[in-house]
């Protein structure tokens, strides 16, 4: 049985000013977003676009918008939306937690249809270009979860089970983990080799929704479910039932003629 180190979530102290190692996951995300975009766009079929760094840049910039405003209010939706209805500034204060994975997408796809119109080309073309450098991101957003003890997981008796003493002493799934083992690094692998051939459009893309949407459905029985939530219909998490549509439109994606 292995126990939690209980890290401290604050990184850095400077005075009355802390900075967090969720803050520091994320920036780490984005960083390797722009190393691995440039990347990229040095494909022949990028290149023939004329994508520069500075596409990459502002590109970026409207994905984190999305990220942060489409994870909050999707958490928001969701999750919790009989108390964000009732307490609607509470949607603001994202420093006392809360963002949903399907919701940062939902506001990803908003920016890229933005930035998709502004640089007059496919939504698509867009989109496989953003899908193999998304994994990569989550697994430095797991990590972040790992480190603040949170999104644990459901209790067994495995080998591997670890011990969360700010929850309670029950061994416990490190779901955290679990998640950035394969929707971070394993997801993010298969897209990188997959994406290095020439592909039709919109495929790149449905194999991040097929392969995110399994690898969280499945991870999410090992999962403790949100306390306010529990379980849904047929024993699924909120998790589970909003994976089943990612997982339903990637297949498509990668079928339709």
């Amino acid at each position: 049985m292995l126990i939690h180190p209980q890290i401290d979530p604050v990184a850095i102290q400077i005075g009355s000013f802390g900075i967090h190692w969720y803050g520091l996951m994320y920036l780490l995300a984005f960083a390797q977003f722009v190393i691995l975009g440039r990347l990229c766009i040095k494909r022949p079929f990028y290149v023939a676009l004329g994508w520069t760094a500075k596409d990459l840049e502002d590109l970026l910039f409207a994905g984190v918008l999305g990220v942060v405003l489409g994870g909050r209010i999707g958490y928001s939706l969701f999750y919790m939306p009989e108390f964000y209805l009732a307490n609607p500034l509470s949607i603001l204060k994202v420093w006392e937690g809360g963002m949903s994975f399907h919701g940062g997408l939902l506001g990803v796809i908003l920016a890229m249809v933005w930035f998709a119109r502004r640089k007059k080309t496919s939504f698509w073309t867009v989109s496989d270009l953003v899908a193999p450098l998304v994994p990569f991101g989550l697994a430095f957003g797991r990590l972040g979860n790992f480190i603040n003890g949170e999104l644990w997981g459901r209790p067994t008796d495995l080998p591997w089970a670890m011990v969360f003493p700010l929850v309670d002493a029950i061994p416990r799934h490190p779901s955290q983990i679990y998640q950035l083992l394969f929707e971070g690094l394993l997801l993010g692998l298969v897209l990188w080799i997959y994406a290095r051939k020439p592909r039709r459009l919109g495929q790149v893309s449905g194999l991040f929704l097929l392969g995110y949407g399994i690898c969280r459905f499945l991870v999410e029985f090992a999962r403790e479910p949100d306390a306010f939530l529990g379980l849904l219909g047929l024993g699924l998490s909120m998790g589970q039932w909003l994976s089943i549509p990612m997982i339903l439109f990637g297949i498509y994606l990668l079928k339709r003629k």
